[in-house]
């Protein structure tokens, strides 16, 4: 089946359940490996697989006007690398697994008024259809007793926060860059940028350049496959889909994040969390089919043309 058939939503839901096994990676590599140090490794990696495509992609993004330089810079230095540095360092740098993955849930909510702010993008009454019951089921997925939650840590929850507004801003300004630029230029120009901000992320931090060699494997098999790979499908499929549909297909992420988590460390699901998943399974499953009836997307010949995909 060719990609273009495929509904762009359902592959943003299937490139962020690909991210999903992304936190296990991240916290084997505790202790051993700075979060600096690994989103470094990674960018050193994207970049020199995506290089071929960089002056192309400088130059369409210079071409597009100073707002999408800007866009692209925010994506690249600010969801690809300083998100990226944050959470991996409220992963490893704690105890608490589950807290860090279950805060991304707040991405739709930044989403949804970047989305209308910048995009034009509104949600229409019928989107709570979908959206509240996605959300309580992530309330029910990351809370084993969702009538007494917990959280630990604030500078855990300070990270994951700080996270997840720039990931949701990410999705925002990925969605705006791909009116004008073509999905693999948005691909380089992201690990670009990010290369760049995690390089002068290094001294701040006094991080190594360099991680020790089973730690490199692990960050070749992040940059390879829940980077290139998934952020390739990603932007394919952002680049049919609102933003706000977007930002809540990417709840797939912290679900199975969440479910992968608690079977890596020998716990189980209870059955209000099992609940929960078939609620937010429910809600993605259903979003290609009412897509035009939860938002209501700007007038066509208000927009730039989207690029060719």
């Amino acid at each position: 089946m060719r990609l273009a058939r495929v509904p762009g939503v359902v592959l943003v839901a299937v490139a962020a359940a690909m991210w999903g096994t992304d936190p296990i990676i991240r916290k084997t590599m505790s202790g051993t490996t700075s979060a600096t140090t690994i989103v470094f490794g990674e960018h050193v990696i994207l970049a020199a697989l995506t290089l071929p495509f960089l002056l192309p992609a400088l130059r369409a993004v210079v071409r597009a006007g100073w707002s999408y330089v800007a866009a692209a810079v925010v994506v690249g230095a600010g969801a690809s690398a300083v998100a990226t540095i944050l959470f991996t360092d409220a992963l490893i740098g704690h105890s608490d697994y589950i807290t860090p993955v279950v805060i991304q849930k707040v991405q739709p909510f930044v989403a949804v008024g970047g989305a209308a702010l910048l995009l034009g993008e509104r949600p229409r009454p019928r989107f709570a259809w979908f959206f509240l019951p996605a959300l309580a089921g992530f309330w029910l997925v990351n809370q084993a007793h969702p009538l007494a939650p917990s959280a630990n840590g604030t500078v855990v929850i300070a990270e994951a926060t700080g996270a997840a507004v720039l990931w949701a801003l990410g999705t925002v300004l990925g969605r705006y860059l791909s009116r004008k630029l073509e999905f693999q230029h948005i691909v380089t120009l992201r690990f670009f940028f990010g290369l760049l901000a995690s390089a002068l992320a290094l001294p701040v931090m006094g991080a190594s350049a360099y991680s020790n060699g089973h730690d490199s494997v692990l960050i070749l098999y992040l940059a390879l496959v829940t980077g290139l790979f998934a952020l390739t499908l990603y932007y394919y499929g952002l680049q049919r889909t609102p933003a706000v549909l977007s930002s809540l297909a990417e709840l797939t992420y912290p679900a199975v994040a969440v479910v992968a988590g608690i079977y890596a460390y020998d716990q189980h699901l209870r059955w209000t969390q099992w609940l929960g998943v078939a609620a937010i399974l429910g809600a993605v499953t259903l979003l290609p089919v009412q897509r035009r009836r939860v938002v209501a997307e700007p007038p066509p010949e208000l927009l730039p043309a989207p690029a060719a995909g």
